[in-house]
């Protein structure tokens, strides 16, 4: 789809909006939905810092550990398209409210998890409760907002996603450090409860309802398949790197591949009689759309898997506390935060050369970053690093927010949320797997270099080479997508 057709099929949904009786769209809207993106978005990185002192507390083993990671990532990921397919066919507001809700119920929950099967249980449900809540943002910014407004809007969500993913161990460090009232790790999951609460009391007011069109049903045999198959992927890869890739890991992705193709054929029947599939097909037939969900993988893929390795590196490797190290990755923050104010400058305008800029100032920063650790010993200042880590946060400031505008420039806002959905699972899909990746290059460099804190630098720099192959795989990507034309 033309971006010159945006705006007029927009309004449509704006149109829908008002018929369903709900206020006007307002700033306050924005705030809120992003408020719910932000908590999600650090319960994926936050649980990383408080592992130690989790096993630590709870007595946990290695496994059941690693399922407080897994679980939130599986259950978040695998549930991304169905909730968005929900909120088209049920109201976005009513599936956020609802998401939101129960985020809050299961924070709760994990903040008071008596055992760590209860808190492994409580992460899941965790996660499928993001999963109700995150594609409805996309979907509502989407269809609330337009023109100017809905482009600085897409700058501001990527701006949340990128703070929170960088800021996440920084603020989780810091919570732990502090011990508020002696809860430790809990802190972390125990302060969503009074975001939430704000938020609740103030959707209805500040959010209209609003939905998508085709079908009035949700298609079950659709959202079981794909569900039951990116969780198969997910994890299976999050999994098979830590249990050093046994056969039944290769199975399970056989598995998800055949799922894959009955999932494809199921949706292309279920369009073709007019039953309102899970994913309409006819979404992939924008090539705008199409190869920027390709783009935000590859993206996410380098980005997600970094915050991983460089955490390692800083704590195993140098010797850094949670805090300290997450203190690092304030310099990731500073040129994000920096890098989004510019992009919001030119939302408008959005078009695939300057989004192409984003990954790949990114592959720089990855490449000046493994020169530096190359070279630098253990014994050495870390600070040095600041200087690329600044680079490389630039660089994720200026893909984030823009890539998420052009990618759903490309898309119907009639079916905004399963848009959405669907660029959600890259996004969190691209980042969850990218922690396998990574993972699957460094422990093996580790162990080949001997292991101990000596060769974390190697590891971690044999680490950066695909991650800079991924930033420039992005960058081509966008600049192979029709791009987008600025808005007169």
């Amino acid at each position: 789809m033309t971006q010159e057709l945006t705006p007029d099929i927009a309004a449509e949904g704006r149109e829908r909006t008002a018929s369903d009786g709900a206020a006007a769209p307002s700033s306050g809207a924005l705030a809120v939905v992003l408020v719910g993106t932000f908590i999600t978005v650090l319960d994926f990185f936050i649980a990383n810092v408080a592992v130690p002192a989790i096993k630590s507390d709870l007595h946990a083993t290695a496994a059941q550990a690693q399922l407080i990671i897994v679980g939130y990532g599986v259950a978040f990921t695998s549930g991304l398209i169905t909730g968005g397919r929900l909120g088209d066919l049920y109201g976005r507001r009513r599936l956020f409210a609802l998401g939101m809700v129960l985020f809050m119920i299961t924070s709760a929950a994990c903040s008071f998890a008596p055992t760590v099967t209860f808190l492994g249980v409580a992460r899941i449900l965790q996660g499928g409760s993001a999963a109700l809540m995150v594609p409805q943002v996309l979907g509502i910014i989407s269809t609330v907002y337009t023109g100017a407004a809905r482009d600085r809007a897409f700058t501001v969500y990527g701006l949340v996603i990128g703070l929170a993913g960088v800021f996440g161990q920084f603020i989780g460090g810091a919570l732990i450090s502090v011990d508020v009232a002696g809860l430790s790790w809990r802190t972390i999951f125990l302060i969503n409860v009074p975001l939430c609460l704000v938020s609740l009391a103030i959707t209805r007011r500040t959010i209209p309802e609003s939905r998508g069109q085709g079908g009035t049903r949700l298609d079950l045999l659709g959202a079981l398949l794909i569900t039951v198959s990116l969780g198969l992927i997910v994890f299976a890869l999050l999994e098979g790197q830590e249990r050093h890739w046994p056969a039944w890991v290769w199975e399970s992705l056989a598995v998800a591949a055949v799922l894959l193709a009955v999932t494809v054929w199921h949706l292309r029947r279920r369009s073709a009689a007019g039953r309102g599939p899970l994913i309409e097909p006819g979404m992939f037939r924008s090539r705008l759309f199409s190869v920027g969900l390709l783009a935000t993988v590859a993206y996410f893929l380098a980005m997600g898997s970094f915050f991983f390795t460089l955490a390692l590196y800083l704590q195993l490797g140098r010797g850094m506390s949670p805090l300290e190290s997450g203190s690092m990755f304030l310099a990731l923050g500073v040129g994000y935060f920096g890098a989004s104010i510019v992009s919001a400058r030119f939302a408008a305008s959005v078009n695939a050369r300057r989004v192409a800029a984003g990954p790949l100032i990114l592959a720089i920063g990855y490449t000046a970053i493994a020169f530096t650790v190359k070279d630098l010993k253990l014994d050495g200042s870390a600070l040095w690093l600041l200087p690329m880590l600044l680079v490389a946060g630039l660089g994720m400031g200026l893909t984030t927010g823009p890539l998420t505008n052009l990618v759903l420039g490309g898309a119907v806002p009639e079916h905004a949320a399963a848009a959405s959905g669907l660029l959600n699972t890259a996004q969190e899909g691209g980042a969850a797997v990218g922690v396998a990746i990574a993972g699957a290059v460094f422990f093996p460099a580790l162990a080949r270099a001997g292991g101990k804190a000596d060769a974390y630098p190697h590891a971690f720099t044999v680490t950066l080479i695909p991650l800079v192959c991924l930033g420039l795989l992005a960058s081509l990507l966008v600049l192979s997508s029709p791009g987008r034309a600025a808005r007169s």
